[in-house]
């Protein structure tokens, strides 16, 4: 199932925040930042978190490349651009960039640097 600019990244957030293993409070507001920033009114995101703590490991990187295609779909290369922003912010929450914070940051860079060159 499609999902929509936002909720696609508070998905690529939320899994960038799970991949070192580790839970930092400082990671967590940063995701609310950038989702006030996206949903001005408060939004339920139960589901969405539901969603998300059911994925395997395994499958981090299959569910965030489908996000970051959908997030891709729906925005502008600036909103892109703002999105790897707050990812660099949440991967150096802890003060450490891990190897797989490292892996998924660069996953965004590469995909949306490069194809919005051409």
């Amino acid at each position: 199932m499609k999902k929509n600019k936002p909720i696609a990244g508070y998905h690529l957030l939320m899994i960038l925040s799970a991949v070192d293993g580790k839970f930092n409070f400082k990671e967590d507001l940063i995701i609310e930042q950038w989702l006030e920033q996206e949903f001005p009114l408060r939004v339920n995101l139960d589901k969405e978190a539901d969603e998300l703590s059911k994925l395997k490991e395994d499958d981090y990187m299959i569910h965030f490349q489908k996000c970051m295609a959908d997030f891709y779909e729906d925005s502008t290369e600036e909103e892109r651009l703002e999105l790897i922003e707050y990812a660099i912010k949440l991967a150096k929450a802890d003060r450490t960039i891990t190897e797989e914070e490292n892996i998924f940051i660069n996953e965004l860079f590469n995909e949306w640097t490069e194809t919005s060159i051409e």
